[in-house]
């Protein structure tokens, strides 16, 4: 039982729980930059170096087996090095995405530690506060 609630206030810890959105969202950015990349970016590139889809690109170390009817027997080996190729641009906008956002914090972290809010000045005395400071020096001075 000790260990459930160990566990249980490990978990509900503002620090884990926080990771544990920025993992969710995280995933996310990831399956949208990934598209991105596929879908938007990597066409017109592979289109500019002469129609290439770069997911079809690779280096073939042994083709594949075909028995006499033409069905594959045994797959062919392959480097994809146009997987990886497509893997690394996902990566790029990935870390650039966060170096940008993670700049924006230090940018706005700069402007509040650079502009501390000064306390306000205190309010003027009121007339009792006054008379009552005159009667105490008169009182100092006898």
């Amino acid at each position: 039982m000790k260990l459930v609630n160990e566990f249980k206030a490990f978990a509900m810890r503002g620090n884990v729980v926080d990771m544990a959105v920025g993992i969710i969202i995280g995933g996310a950015f990831g399956k949208i930059v990934s598209s991105v990349v596929s879908d938007v970016i990597m066409p017109p590139i592979g289109l500019l170096l002469g129609g290439v889809k770069f997911t079809d690109l690779k280096i073939v170390l042994k083709d594949a087996i075909l028995d006499p009817a033409g069905v594959v027997t045994t797959q062919a080996v392959t480097i994809n090095y146009g997987n990886f190729i497509q893997v690394t641009v996902d990566f790029l906008i990935v870390a650039f995405a966060i170096f940008m956002m993670i700049k924006a914090m230090n940018s706005l972290k700069k402007k509040e530690e650079a502009a501390p809010e000064e306390a306000p000045a205190p309010p003027p005395p009121t007339k009792e506060e006054v008379l009552l400071s005159e009667i105490r020096d008169i009182l100092k001075n006898k």
